[in-house]
């Protein structure tokens, strides 16, 4: 959500930014929305004034006997208690118009975002790891999975496209990867394990900027419940409308989550093999903090989520997203992108967003820093510390060896109780 003060005190800067994300300019229109609204508040404190000042001339009316002026007065009251409920709901309307379309604009980027209109814009920052060396030709995982315990046809049977039963080694693949990922940013980097909901309701949903755009996106239980596509949701949502004391910062939360999404947006990408789910897992992370920490609590945060790729000793690459590939929410993004020998590719493994003062301000979320009269809005920021879905990928397709089996990272055996390899059992 964006200031209103500021871009009725500054369009010109305002515009200039949002240009940047390939929108046309916007604060004239926001500005006719507000001076519409602000219209109709002031019409409707004009009349509650009138009201209160003819109240208090009957009372003086009477009191003088003048029943006629009296009368006359009470006309009038009454003749503001009928247009009353007109007028706010004018104001009603006119507010809910300008919040949608404000709701309906994305975060500006931040001045050191690329200028860009999609991925190939982006801008590679650093690259980590030595890529493996095969003797043999590596396979995709999609292809060796399925003697491992990747089970596409029973996930398909079950559920349709895009779902995934996992049996045995890996079943416990997985869930080994979850827990050394959590276990990691709990132990090592500080942050507050959590166990939240996967069913929310639209504030939450819409405060950390999931709606009303992505709604196609996501499913909706029906009682009118969102399954959460990440769980940033839940856990920046949990803050929702607080007022916080300036001593808890900086607030750092993780969880191990299912995520669902329906990939509306993504129709014959990634349909083969277990990249793109509607049901998977991610450790989150989560940090709100004050606004002059946040750059420096996005670098931490990406760095966290890079820990993990360098203990299971993953190649990979850290990337700037460009304006046209950054999320509707965020100011600046990172990606890391993993090494995929059998693709023979770099594919996305986490996103660490900083998305500003942005979230918070749709929340209502403000703490009061010390010795100032008025209260602010704090900066939220999520990151995948990993996808668990596409590190198992990552996993196999950098660990596979030329018989079919799956060598376990030296980092999970204390997970994988003893198991050092996954051996095919077809």
């Amino acid at each position: 959500m964006h200031d209103i003060r500021t871009i009725r005190e500054n369009p010109e800067a305002f515009d200039a930014a949002i240009t940047r994300r390939g929108i046309e300019p916007v604060a004239a229109k926001i500005i006719e929305l507000d001076e519409a609204r602000r219209a109709a508040a002031t019409k409707i404190q004009e009349a509650q004034s009138k009201r209160n000042a003819a109240s208090k001339a009957i009372g003086q009316a009477m009191g003088q006997g003048d029943t006629a002026k009296a009368e006359t007065l009470k006309a009038e009251v009454a003749d503001i208690k009928q247009t009353m409920p007109v007028l706010e709901e004018d104001n009603r309307r006119l507010g809910a118009e300008l919040q949608d379309y404000l709701a309906r604009i994305p975060n500006l980027p931040a001045s050191d975002v690329p200028a860009g209109d999609d991925e190939d814009a982006n801008v590679e920052i650093s690259v980590w790891g030595t890529k493996r060396t095969f003797d043999f030709t590596p396979q995709e995982h999609a292809d060796i999975g399925p003697a491992l315990g990747m089970d596409f046809e029973t996930g398909a049977k079950l559920s349709g496209a895009r779902f995934t039963f996992l049996r045995g080694g890996m079943a416990r693949l997985h869930r080994a990867l979850g827990q050394f990922m959590l276990d990691h940013q709990v132990t090592a980097n500080g942050y507050t394990e959590c166990a939240p909901p996967v069913l929310v309701r639209d504030e939450a949903m819409y405060g950390t900027d999931k709606l009303p755009k992505f709604a196609e996106d996501s499913f909706r239980t029906t009682d009118d419940r969102w399954l959460i596509p990440t769980a940033e949701v839940s856990l920046t949502a949990s803050v929702q409308g607080d007022l916080l004391d300036e001593t808890v910062f900086p607030i750092r939360m993780a969880a191990l989550t299912q995520c669902f999404r329906s990939e509306a947006g993504s129709a014959g990408k990634d349909t083969r093999g277990f990249i793109r789910q509607h049901q998977f897992e991610k450790c989150e992370l989560v940090s709100i903090v004050k606004p002059e920490e946040s750059e420096a609590e996005h670098e931490r945060m990406t760095d966290c989520a890079e820990q993990i790729l360098r203990a299971l000793e993953l190649p990979y690459r850290k990337m700037l997203l460009c304006i046209g590939d950054m999320g509707f929410g965020a100011r600046k993004t990172y990606d890391l992108e993993v090494w995929l020998p059998g693709q023979g590719a770099y594919r996305e493994i986490s996103s660490c967003s900083n998305t500003g003062d942005f979230q918070a301000r749709r929340m209502g979320t403000r703490f009061k820093p010390e010795g100032e009269k008025n209260s602010v809005f704090p900066h939220t920021l999520n990151g995948s510390g990993l996808a668990v879905g596409r590190t198992v990928v990552a996993v196999m397709e950098n660990y596979q060896n030329a018989d079919g089996s799956i060598t376990v990272p030296a980092a999970l055996h204390p997970y994988m109780g003893g198991v050092e390899t996954l051996e095919p059992t077809a």
